[in-house]
Parts: structure tokens; C-alpha cells; sequence
């Protein structure tokens, strides 16, 4: 776990300027009003035959690295707004704006941990493409005005 690199990440993040269009840059997707940061990337799981125990256990350790930058992040700025990343999918499946980068987000986890500091939404959340895929530990900061 490499909880000192993760909020450093989360830091920069909060301090750059959001681009005026979408780019990536390594583990960085940024846009006009948010960026997007994967903090760490868990193994693939494509083997069928894998064993179900490796997988609780690197989303046990997903999670624990989570709520551990929650817990770091508390400390900071208080208690944190729990996201229902879910009613955002639903919005967006509808048709209806989702703003960035609640419009990345909801695509891979159903809830996310929120603050709102010095005009920014920082949220963290563990999130998954596809069941197959590899977990994700995703950091964003988004324009807090245009984050619901």
C-alpha cells in the first residue's frame, strides 16, 4: 500500500488546472472540470479457473487501501458524502447529463466517497470495468459547482 503516493496524487491532483478538452496522460484522464487518477490496478481476473479466495482477497485489499485514503482524507476534511454512483449510471443509461467525472465513475462502482474543499469535489472509490477486469483504486477531483 503506498498510502503517502496515493494522497500526494490526490494533492496535484487538487492543484492543476482542469484542461480546456479531454486528455490522458499515464494514469491520468483529465478534462474540462475534473481529472481522473488510478491510484493502483489490481491483476486481471480472465482465468475461469482462478481461485475464487485470491479474488475476495485482492478486493478485501482494494478496499482496505480505500477506506484507509478515506480515513487519511477524514482527518483532513471531515466526514465524507457517500455517492450513489448507481443513480448516476441510471441517469446517464436514461439519457440524462452526468457530469464529469461522475460520468467515469458510475460506469465501474456503485458508490464513491466524497468531500468538497476549496471549490473542488474530491471523491475516491474501488471500481471494476467488467468482472474479468482488474480492480481499480480511482482518485477525481471535479469543479465542485458542477458536481451535484
Amino acid at each position: 500500500m503506498d498510502l503517502p503516493g496515493h494522497v500526494a496524487t490526490v494533492d496535484a491532483l487538487r492543484a492543476r488546472p482542469f484542461p480546456a478538452r479531454e486528455e490522458r496522460s499515464g494514469a491520468v484522464e483529465s478534462g474540462p472540470g475534473y481529472h481522473i487518477a488510478d491510484l493502483r490496478i489490481a491483476e486481471e481476473f480472465w482465468d475461469a479457473d482462478g481461485d475464487p479466495a485470491d479474488r475476495r482477497q485482492a478486493e478485501d485489499d482494494m478496499e482496505a487501501e480505500c477506506q484507509a485514503l478515506v480515513e487519511v482524507f477524514t482527518e483532513r476534511w471531515g466526514a465524507p458524502e457517500t455517492v450513489d454512483l448507481a443513480a448516476h449510471l441510471e441517469r446517464l443509461v436514461e439519457g440524462e447529463p452526468v457530469p464529469s467525472p461522475l460520468r467515469t465513475l458510475c460506469n465501474y462502482a456503485h458508490e464513491a466517497w466524497a468531500w468538497r474543499v476549496d471549490g473542488r469535489w474530491i471523491g475516491v472509490c474501488v471500481g471494476q470495468w467488467d468482472r474479468e477486469l482488474p480492480l481499480q483504486l480511482v482518485a477525481a477531483v471535479g469543479d465542485a459547482a458542477s458536481v451535484p
